[in-house]
């Protein structure tokens, strides 16, 4: 698939936080327009957008979601359910989200379900194309540490998707950002970069990230396979693996 051009590439961040706010300004960097949003009327942020972004215009999360090529969620986790579901039908969405146990205090719903956050939230918006990245970096560095492709060192960011055209397009995006885009595999694999991780708290180049995502493949693999085992004293298990020896 041949690139497109930032400039024929809209990007609609729904959030106008710290988060939101440094991606418009990477993003209006890079060439792209940028409509950003908040919760509430457009008119609401118009000043902050004008003052931290200069060159993003201020929407409703629906224009910003409806309006977009791709779309960038930069809300809490906890309230992914806000995003305007409808709107996001047939959209490219990235989840820059994610659920800080420390800040957010316990949540069930992520604690105790198996899947990546990604999943939860790709099962709520089920007619959009969720891609998992720019949530291991921080506001402040997204903006210090792009470098142009090519640039020695240059930093990488991994992305998660179960949509190839999806995940190619999003690989456009964080090129354009300044990060060499390396992809972890299917939306699951996001786990790999979620909060408590080592790629979370690092920094890499492309081939270091691909090593640690393969790292946390194997990690994960073995995790699975021990968890499959008969525990002690489980003899319906026990006569299973005998039968079958």
């Amino acid at each position: 698939m041949t690139a497109r051009t930032p400039a024929h590439t809209t990007i609609g961040i729904l959030g106008a936080g710290r988060v939101g706010t440094a991606v418009a300004r990477q993003a209006l960097a890079a060439g792209y327009p940028v409509l950003l949003s908040a919760s509430g009327p457009a008119e609401d942020i118009q000043l902050i957008v004008d003052v931290v972004a200069p060159g993003a215009r201020a929407v409703t999360a629906e224009e910003a979601a409806a309006s977009a090529d791709l779309v960038v969620a930069a809300i809490p986790l906890h309230k992914f359910r806000t995003l305007p579901r409808e709107a996001l039908a047939g959209k490219i969405v990235i989840d820059a989200m994610n659920h800080w146990g420390p800040v957010d205090g316990p949540l069930t719903e992520y604690d105790e379900d198996p899947r990546s956050t990604s999943e939860i939230v790709q099962e709520f918006l089920d007619r959009s194309r969720l891609v998992k990245t720019l949530n291991h970096i921080g506001y402040h560095e997204l903006e210090e540490d792009g470098r142009p492709a090519g640039s020695p060192a240059r930093r990488a960011l991994a992305h998660a998707s179960d949509n190839a055209e999806a995940s190619e397009r999003v690989a456009e995006f964080l090129d354009a950002l300044g990060y060499d885009p390396v992809s972890a595999g299917p939306l699951r694999a996001g786990q790999a970069f979620a909060p408590g991780t080592p790629i979370f708290a690092g920094s890499f180049t492309a081939p270091e990230l691909a090593s640690a995502l393969e790292d946390a493949r194997v990690a994960t693999e073995v995790a699975t396979e021990v968890a499959a085992l008969p525990t002690a004293g489980d003899t319906t298990a026990d006569r299973s693996y005998t039968l079958t020896a």
